[in-house]
Parts: C-alpha cells; sequence; structure tokens
C-alpha cells in the first residue's frame, strides 16, 4: 500500500490530531486517514440549488407557510 509522508506539521496541528485520535480510540495514522476520506469524499454542494430546494421543502411537506401571525398564535397557546 502506497504511503504519504508530511513535513513540518505545526505543533499544535499535530497535537489536535493526537488528542482527538485517542478521543476516538484510533491510532494517529487512522484518524489522519479517516479525516483525509471524509474531506477528500465530500461532496460539494451548489449553493443556489440547494436554496432552491429548501425553498420547495413546504410544497412537498404540505404544511402551512410560516408566518408571524402563525408564531404568535403558537407563543400565545405556549408552545415554546
Amino acid at each position: 500500500m502506497p504511503s504519504l509522508t508530511l513535513r513540518n506539521i505545526p505543533s499544535e496541528l499535530l497535537e489536535r490530531l493526537r488528542r482527538d485520535a485517542e478521543q476516538h480510540r484510533r491510532s494517529l495514522n487512522s484518524e489522519v486517514l479517516t479525516r483525509l476520506e471524509h474531506s477528500v469524499g465530500a461532496v460539494c454542494v451548489d449553493p443556489q440549488a440547494f436554496l432552491a430546494r429548501v425553498a420547495r421543502l413546504p410544497e412537498r411537506a404540505d404544511l402551512p407557510a410560516l408566518t408571524d401571525a402563525l408564531l404568535a398564535q403558537a407563543e400565545h397557546e405556549g408552545r415554546p
């Protein structure tokens, strides 16, 4: 399996990685590999497309629009 050598790692970053590895009960190597996999495998989201999907949620959920009047009514009824 290929390997990678990192140089000039800031001591604060290395210490944080070591702490996190200990908290997650894994080796430093496994912690770094896990973080790289999550970072590289992350999907980039188009903000405009995401906001358009969010705007369509009330239609799909068949919920009433959240208005000031509806919020005031809920507050008056004692809901948090």
